[in-house]
């Protein structure tokens, strides 16, 4: 204890309770957590741990010997009400352990017995109230071997028991993932080191000995006994050593965390990317799949104006669907039917979603079972859930004879649970208490021992009562009362004024001014009984409770079978519903490389703007047009028009229908997005550099089945830089492959010279009418390049002052008036600033052939890219000349 005294600043001399002493032991061995004591009807922190909680928490913060000079300082929360206070702190990234009293004390000798019963920690909590229910919530692990330069990432959702993993070549993949994936938790050895760039993330990291918790053989026995497999053969791990490491380490912290068995953990299944189409969280967030760019949830993404699922599971399926694409024709095909053949019967998937609406979420309510964290409404709603199977069933089963494959199976598959649903429903009362300590779980009829208990407990009162007139008809004492307090517990009164005598068998308790209080031996025998039936119905009614609760939980399986059946068809049925809504046809897949799109919309945007008022586009792209060049003045539409292709592609490889008139859409095996600005300036990153980097990796990473979507690359350095790097990743895309599936929205008109060059780039545009002094925005994508910017009519609808918009049509006039006449000055009401126009007159306007000379003379520190484009273009021209 002295390390921990001195750890809380204790002095030596001062003498601290059982209980205190205590509590520093528990809190010293589980450093790292907020320590909730039980301690009667509250859970208190002291220390450093209570001034976290108190400001975290805003709850007051008071002191243990307040008059001392040494203060401890504490605070509590209500046991029956902690919920909301530990979601508050998980949600900041705190670890809470909860310690509880594990005996009974009344019938403790001294200091009651007190452990950490679990610890909760972001990526580890099973509660519903801390989750959300649509998503899934991962704690991961990596590991990464130097030596080899080879690494691992698993991750594993403990309140559904999903979990899966693959080995990575390059730890850049790690990273790749952690940011798809979003774990609330990751852990990783001591010395693991967390590159600059990725600093963000480290309050999520958890760090564990090495040796402990990524040891290989412990990490193989611990996998193989959770799975119960006799070999890593059986689960696809011989050849992946560092995968079975992390494994291990993800089930020895869920385990020491659960504080033990766990039992409900998924099958495990290496993931293999190569039968999914691959998007990276770059991609992912430029087509704001599931936050938008702010990274905001809801109204904005593609996921809220896509899901019409009505189950969590539902949800969380379409969530995994979105992200991971199939790739296999056959999966997608079949998985469009199923979305076919529910758009198609529209009383069926209104009765169905009907149904659906009663019911829980299978999958967490079948862990909190295994994990004994349930509570007897948890039972109840399991109840209520596979109650609803049946009706499911009978539903899905008319008009069979036009059963897709995919249903028929399910069919084949189903197990309404009969058993276990009849067993809940005959034991767990609606509706039920909060505690399971306190009674009041089970109907009557379900055990004839605690249906006499609770005959007595609940009609007691009735029981004295009857006593009470058997004594007054018996000894005729009409005035015969019946009280009861505290002191005595239930007793006889007969006042003086009645004039009557007890009988013999009556015992005198009290005497008042008043009258006198007695007992008799039936009194006393029927007292006790009815004690003890409260107490007795009690511990009969836990005893129960564990008792079916072992029960459902042996029944695990066969629940998350039947949640995974009903997530898919909740899957299907939202598809279907979202098409019927908002007019969504099949498209056609294949393996060739053609997309072809007829009236195209984005559907967030149709989403918010409605359908009146979106401008839906064509687009095909071939062997003659496999990279479309899309100029434009800005908010004309470019990006949209790149992202809605994108995300039709997406759809449709999940078997989703799509917005548009008719699609066609070869196979894709990755979608890149290089869309928007951002930076990452607390790392050193510009807006620039991320441009670039995120290009690179698509530069590097694409194939010939890739669709890349790409807006406005190089406009984060000079002109004639970003010009040039634009150029080059255009002759790139379509080099290669004879043509990588390519939209390339910009700025730069220069580049649309490419299309007489390279075979299969086209340019298109979109179109802008002028009104007057105004533009219109189309929306349309039309053929051919556009013929001007329009960036001061953009700058003017902007909001730009009217003074700054004027000025800027002139210096556009007189620049253009000039490059007209070949000269390079430019007229001005003003003088621009001669350190910007002197050098490029000087050295321009010489009559001198020599371009050699001219170009040693300019002053590059003080050129334009305005300018030096003009300067090329008069030697041009006096090439041309001569």
């Amino acid at each position: 204890m002295p390390s921990s005294r001195k750890k809380f600043n204790i002095p030596s001399n001062i003498k601290l309770t059982p209980m205190l002493e205590q509590y520093l032991r528990i809190k010293q061995e589980n450093p790292g957590t907020l320590l909730f004591f039980r301690m009667g009807d509250f859970y208190e922190l002291f220390f450093e741990d209570a001034e976290i909680a108190a400001r975290q928490l805003q709850i007051a913060l008071t002191s243990r010997n307040p008059n001392s000079e040494h203060k401890i300082p504490m605070c509590g929360v209500p046991h029956h009400s902690c919920d909301e206070y530990l979601r508050q702190l998980l949600e900041k990234g705190y670890k809470v352990a909860i310690c509880d009293q594990v005996e009974d004390p009344r019938s403790a000798k001294g200091l009651v017995k007190r452990a950490v019963t679990r610890i909760l920690t972001p990526g580890t909590v099973v509660e519903e109230h801390t989750l959300s229910a649509k998503e899934n919530n991962y704690l991961s692990a990596l590991y990464w071997n130097h030596k080899k330069n080879h690494g691992a990432i698993c991750w594993a959702d403990f309140s559904t028991g999903e979990w899966t993993g693959l080995e990575l070549s390059g730890q850049d993949q790690i990273w790749q993932w952690i940011y798809k994936i979003q774990p609330s938790e990751i852990i990783a050895p001591d010395g693991f080191s967390i590159p600059p760039i990725h600093g963000r993330l480290r309050d999520r990291f958890n760090f564990v000995p090495a040796s402990s918790y990524f040891d290989q053989r412990s990490a193989t026995d611990l996998v193989l006994k959770d799975q119960g497999a006799a070999s890593l053969d059986v689960l696809d791990l011989t050849d992946k050593p560092e995968l079975v490491r992390i494994c291990g380490a993800i089930l020895m912290y869920l385990i020491q965390t659960h504080k033990g068995e766990l039992g409900h953990m998924a099958p495990f299944k290496p993931l293999n990317p190569a039968g999914f189409l691959q998007l990276d969280d770059v991609t992912l967030r430029n087509l704001e799949i599931l936050r938008t760019l702010s990274g905001d949830k809801g109204p904005g993404t593609l996921i809220h104006s896509l899901d019409r699922t009505i189950t969590p599971m539902g949800g969380r399926y379409l969530e995994k669907c979105l992200t991971a694409p199939w790739k296999d024709l056959n999966i997608i095909r079949d998985n469009q039917n199923m979305v076919d053949f529910f758009l198609a019967r529209d009383q069926t998937r209104t009765r169905l979603r009907k149904e659906l609406q009663n019911t829980f979420d299978l999958e967490r309510l079948s862990t909190r079972v295994t994990l004994n964290r349930c509570t007897p409404k948890d039972l109840l709603f399991l109840s209520r859930s596979l109650q609803i199977l049946p009706h499911i069933k009978s539903i899905l089963m008319e008009d069979k004879d036009h059963h897709p494959a995919l249903l028929q199976k399910l069919l084949q598959q189903w197990d309404d649970l009969h058993d276990l649903c009849l067993t809940l429903q005959n034991a767990i009362k609606d509706p039920p208490p909060n505690i399971i300590t306190e009674g009041g779980i089970f109907k009557k009829g379900y055990s004839h021992e605690l249906d006499e208990l609770i005959e007595l407990t609940d009609h007691g009162q009735g029981k004295l009562q009857e006593l009470l007139r058997r004594e007054q008809s018996q000894h005729n004492l009409p005035k015969l009362k019946l009280g009861y307090n505290r002191v005595f517990g239930h007793y006889f009164e007969l006042s003086k004024a009645s004039g009557l005598k007890a009988p013999d068998h009556f015992e005198r308790r009290q005497t008042l001014v008043s009258g006198e209080r007695y007992v008799t031996a039936d009194l006393k025998e029927l007292e006790e009984i009815l004690l003890s039936a409260s107490d007795k119905r009690k511990a009969r009614e836990y005893d129960l409770f564990n008792e079916v609760r072992e029960f459902t939980a042996g029944h695990n399986k066969r629940i998350k079978s039947m949640a995974t059946v009903l997530a898919r068809i909740d899957f299907w049925q939202g598809l279907a519903e979202t098409a019927r809504r908002l007019d969504w046809v099949k498209p056609e897949l294949n393996s060739e490389l053609q997309i072809y799109i007829k009236a195209g919309r984005h559907p967030v945007i149709e989403t918010i703007q409605g359908r009146a008022n979106y401008v839906p586009n064509d687009l095909n792209m071939d062997d003659h047009s496999k990279v479309l060049l899309i100029t434009g003045p800005n908010m004309a539409g470019k990006s949209t028009v790149l992202r809605k292709v994108a995300i039709i592609c997406i759809l449709a490889q999940m078997g989703s229908f799509v917005p548009a008139a008719r699609a066609s859409i070869g196979l894709c095996d990755r979608v890149f997005s290089r869309v928007g600005a951002s930076d990452n300036l607390a790392m050193g990153q510009s807006t620039f550099m991320v441009e670039m980097t995120e290009t690179a990796r698509i530069l590097r990473q694409a194939t010939k089945r890739s669709l890349i979507i790409l807006d406005e690359i190089g406009r984060g350095t000079s002109t004639f830089d970003g010009l040039a790097l634009a150029w080059a990743v255009v002759e790139d895309l379509t080099g290669r492959y004879g043509g990588i599936r390519t939209l390339f929205a910009t700025h730069y008109h220069e580049l649309t010279s490419l299309e007489k060059k390279i075979q299969c780039l086209r340019n298109f545009n979109i179109a802008v009418k002028e009104w007057k002094e105004d533009i219109v925005f189309l929306r349309k994508l039309i053929p051919g390049p556009a013929d001007k910017s329009y960036g001061i009519e953009v700058a003017r609808l902007a909001g730009v002052p009217p003074r700054v918009v004027s000025r800027a049509r002139e210096v556009l006039t007189s620049l253009e008036r000039q490059r007209d006449k070949k000269k390079i000055v430019v007229e001005t009401k003003k003088p621009l600033d001669p350190a910007l126009t002197k050098p490029l007159q000087n050295q321009v306007q010489e009559n001198s052939h020599d371009l050699s000379l001219q170009l040693s003379r300019l002053d590059l520190n003080s050129l334009t890219p305005m300018q030096a484009l003009n300067t090329l273009h008069q030697w041009k021209s006096m090439q041309e000349k001569k």
